[in-house]
């Protein structure tokens, strides 16, 4: 090192600790302002003359509801506050009142109900001990007969926990499909694959369904416009959101699902579930109801279809149509008149169903990082065939310039030691002429084993082409890559019995170069290990010749 860098590094040196005492004194005097600054409490918000925005009933459409009257107690009520939530009505008005208390709302109007209750219509009284007055509900006919309401009644803490756990559930598999598709998104960006971008618009495309299914597209403030054509919005996307589940159910069935009828029939399906999604709007709204039932009754079938495709791939050894077979089950068994009708499904439907499409999701989200896994391996491979020489196993040329490049910039940040080996094999062209190309490859692969043996990473031998390799000896100074290089000769030239071809000999030339100073690129390094392996040639073959400093170094054409 010169006198400059020496006393370069001595002003740093004194330099340090002043910069560590500054930096230290600036962080406990920014710790002391904080603690000063810290509050005892903090206040957020600004008191409100707004009223509680509750919406009154209209009595024009009290008229068109379906009323239902559930009586006091025997003994009349006990005058405790009483909870009533009505949930699990999916489309129009709901009323509920006791006594002369009367409120209304929507599935998808969570801004001007009560807000104690987020996944239904609720109201809390306290009626008049000994009263006999009933609870009264309203609500429009169901478009599916045996999606009815839900009645809750009990005390105020219990029916509103229940309520903040639907809203829980709820929420949650809307997460949870958000980030699927964001991730799904992020796989895309890696791996350049259109099957990520399809996962994409699934999970978004089950994300809305849930949201017009379970009101939360109004929570906590509209951001989607279904308020007042709820049932619109949910048959619309039940075709919708049924085209993504079978697109993808299908892409998982295996081999059977991949047959050519079932693709085009499966085609043929997803189009028609898109195509009733679209008409939806010019549908009048008597004709929902049917289209309704058409789309379940077609993906109750299509679901069967892929359930017994995939049981079939299974039976024949694709072991991966498993994921169809998870995924879809636990919505084909919700088409099961015996296990739709049980009462828990009928009370958690919502919960259920989107517990189900999030399950799905999952499903999918796992078949899709087995394919990222999958599309790794295969670039890896590709990346490994196209970096490594078929003769000898070794990175090639390409590959081996790029790891010359890495370590070079390594030994310059660090300030390491970084050496080279140019190997060339002595008389490689009589080798081949007097024993034959097939004996020449098995010498090839003979020293490269041998020079790969003789280093701790099989990336720092490369085949440079023809018979010349190339060795990296990163953290490696002149006097001990000279020592290496020495051993690696010897052993190359006890390699030639052990292929068992009579007179059968083997040497190397070997050339070393060692970063200087003045060395701005890898170009020059290798040049001067290049010259100096022609060098050894000169003295006499077999043997390591070091770097000297001479004017030129010109490849001499020798006859090897």
């Amino acid at each position: 090192m010169t006198a400059q860098g020496q006393a370069g590094d001595q002003s740093a040196r004194r330099a340090l600790p002043v910069l560590v005492t500054f930096l230290l004194s600036l962080v406990l005097a920014m710790t002391g302002a904080a603690r000063a600054a810290v509050p005892t409490h903090l206040v957020s918000g600004m008191p409100t003359s707004d009223a509680t925005p509750m919406r009154a009933c209209d009595p024009a459409m009290l008229t068109t509801l379906h009323r239902v009257e559930i009586p006091a107690p025997p003994e009349g009520w006990s005058g405790t506050p009483q909870a009533v939530s009505v949930f699990n009505v999916f489309g129009g008005e709901v009323m509920v009142g006791l006594g002369d208390r009367q409120v209304c709302g929507r599935m998808h109007d969570a801004r001007t109900r009560d807000s104690r209750f987020r996944t239904g219509v609720g109201l809390v009284v306290v009626p008049e001990r000994g009263s006999h007055d009933p609870v009264q509900v309203g609500w429009h006919p169901p478009v599916k007969p045996h999606w009815i309401p839900t009645v809750r009644l009990g005390g105020p803490s219990p029916v509103q926990q229940e309520d903040t756990l639907r809203l829980m559930v709820r929420a949650a598999c809307l997460a949870i499909a958000l980030a699927l598709a964001f991730s799904a998104l992020m796989g895309f960006v890696g791996a350049r694959d259109r099957s990520f971008l399809a996962h994409v618009a699934m999970c978004l495309t089950l994300l809305l369904w849930q949201a017009t299914l379970n009101g939360l597209g109004g929570y906590p403030q509209p951001w989607l416009p279904v308020d007042g054509r709820e049932t619109q919005w949910q048959v619309a996307f039940t075709g919708f959101g049924f085209a993504a589940v079978s697109y993808g159910a299908w892409q998982q069935a295996g081999t059977v699902g991949r047959s050519p009828r079932l693709r085009r029939l499966s085609r043929w399906m997803i189009r028609l579930f898109i195509g009733v999604g679209v008409l939806v709007p010019l549908l009048p709204p008597s004709a929902l109801a049917s289209a309704w039932w058409l789309v379940d009754r077609l993906f109750a079938l299509g679901a069967l279809a892929v359930t017994v495709a995939a049981c079939l791939s299974v039976w024949r050894g694709d072991r991966r149509a498993f994921a169809a077979i998870a995924a879809i089950v636990p919505l084909l068994l919700l088409f099961v008149p015996q296990v739709a009708g049980t009462r828990p499904v009928v009370e958690y439907r919502v919960e259920i169903v989107q517990l189900a499409l999030t399950w799905f999701l999952i499903v999918m989200a796992y078949t899709l990082t087995n394919r990222y896994g999958r599309l790794r391996e295969q670039r890896d491979a590709m990346r490994q065939l196209a970096d490594t020489d078929a003769l000898t196993g070794l990175p090639n040329r390409r590959a081996g310039l790029a790891r010359l490049d890495d370590c070079f910039e390594r030994a310059r940040a660090e300030g390491l030691p970084l050496s080279l080996g140019f190997v060339d094999i002595d008389r490689f062209k009589q080798i081949n002429d007097m024993h034959g190309h097939e004996a020449g490859d098995r010498v090839l692969a003979a020293v490269g084993a041998t020079l790969a043996g003789s280093v701790r990473r099989r990336e720092d031998v490369i085949r440079m082409g023809g018979e010349e390799f190339l060795v990296l000896l990163p953290g490696v100074d002149a006097a001990g890559a000279h020592m290496r290089l020495e051993a690696m000769r010897h052993r190359i030239a006890g390699t030639g019995p052990l292929l068992g071809i009579p007179g059968l000999v083997i040497t190397a030339s070997i050339g070393l170069a060692t970063l200087a100073d003045d060395d701005a690129a890898p170009a020059a390094l290798l040049h001067r290990a290049d010259g100096a392996m022609y060098r050894a040639k000169r003295g006499g073959r077999d043997r390591v010749e070091g770097h000297t400093d001479t004017a030129g170094d010109p490849r001499p054409a020798l006859q090897d």
